[in-house]
């Protein structure tokens, strides 16, 4: 049988990064873009590349202080340092899991790590989850409301009777009906449990045990989020929740203005609400991409997306470059810290096991006194 060790994860870790660095060069070499990547990157210009790089430390800054805010509320210990390496291995591993699923249980492991109870780090997890989607459920109305990016109705996407306009709005209503049914759900418990009771025994009617197994689990954990979201119905829970949301706006920065950043770098000059409408609008489509980091459907919607600012020459080099900050730099530092962890749990695995054999080469009646 398999076991999953240490070492072992750490020697997935390092082909995920040779086989990132081949598909780079393949990218480069077989869409014969070298020559006009190495040109666009010798012509950056410097200040928007460094503001950029800024920017991508968000995923570990704004996330780490947001879940900071609201792991104080319930465990008032929580270290700023633990919070700020969860926060920021959270979307580590959310780039790396289809449908961003790895990233709640490394959020609470690392907090478990840095000393947060268990069940504490599940509510704060769970926290910054419900604040991500209010967040996105109170932005995009709030921008549409105060007529940004009305000259995206000038590009069509499906002939005339579809624009970009059109396909954000469409995008928008679906996050903000999740956040509706996730705000259902946790508020009233009890409907939830009976919806989820009901579809457990259809499907295992149908004869999908394992599915209907899933499903009781899910049905369970939502007395857990009931529970969770009750210890922040004070006064001072909703101050913590608000600020959580209003930091959400930094932790999610990153995918918000990365195209903006790089449409600069590139000396392209654009509207700027603009191009964060169209970034709210990919973040929207790939937020549940069943893909790791949504790779394919990212560099795919994200060109069609943004071809009404990107010449076409120019297009591999954007992608690549959009890539880089919105999710390599952090899946690279994130590697590097998890693979310490992951060495330094080998090196104690082998210290165990050194004392272990060594206690078993102590005959009985011998051993030290």
């Amino acid at each position: 049988m398999a076991v999953l060790t240490p070492r072992l994860f750490r020697r997935g870790l390092e082909i995920f990064a040779v086989i990132s660095l081949l598909g780079l060069a393949g990218l480069l070499l077989y869409g014969s873009n070298l020559e006009r990547f190495a040109h666009a990157i010798l012509t950056l210009e410097l200040q928007w590349l460094l503001l950029g790089v800024a920017v991508a430390s968000l995923d570990w800054f704004g996330g780490g202080l947001r879940l900071y805010v609201v792991a104080r509320h319930v465990y008032p210990q929580q270290s700023l340092r633990g919070a700020l390496l969860a926060g920021g291995m959270n979307t580590w591993a959310a780039y790396l899991t289809p449908s961003q699923t790895g990233g709640g249980p490394m959020m609470i492991y690392v907090l478990k790590r840095y000393g947060t109870p268990l069940p504490e780090a599940t509510v704060a997890s769970l926290m910054t989850f419900v604040a991500t989607v209010i967040f996105f459920a109170i932005a995009g109305p709030t921008a549409v409301l105060v007529g940004a990016g009305r000259s995206l109705t000038e590009h069509g996407v499906i002939g005339d009777a579809f624009d970009l306009f059109d396909l954000f709005n469409v995008s928008l209503a679906g996050f903000v009906l999740v956040g509706l049914g996730l705000v259902v759900l946790i508020a009233f418990p009890g409907l939830a449990r009976r919806l989820a009771g009901a579809l457990r025994r259809v499907v295992a009617a149908r004869g999908r045990a394992e599915l209907a197994a899933r499903i009781a689990t899910a049905e369970a954990g939502v007395d857990r989020a009931h529970a969770a979201i009750r210890h922040f119905a004070t006064p001072r829970g909703l101050l913590a929740t608000l600020a959580c949301v209003i930091l959400s706006a930094a932790a999610h920065a990153n995918k918000l203005v990365a195209g903006y950043m790089v449409l600069k770098m590139l000396g392209i000059h654009v509207n700027f609400v603009d191009v964060v409408l169209l970034q709210t609008l990919i973040t929207f489509l790939l937020y549940f991409a069943p893909t790791p980091g949504a790779s394919g459907l990212a560099e795919l919607i994200s060109a069609a997306v943004m071809s009404i600012y990107v010449p076409r020459e120019l297009t591999p080099s954007y992608i690549l470059l959009w890539r880089v900050l919105v999710s390599y730099l952090t899946v690279g530092f994130g590697s590097v810290v998890f693979w310490r962890w992951l060495k330094d749990a080998e090196r104690q695995g082998k210290a165990m096991e050194t004392l272990s054999v060594g206690a078993d080469s102590v005959a009985p009646g011998h051993g030290a006194t």
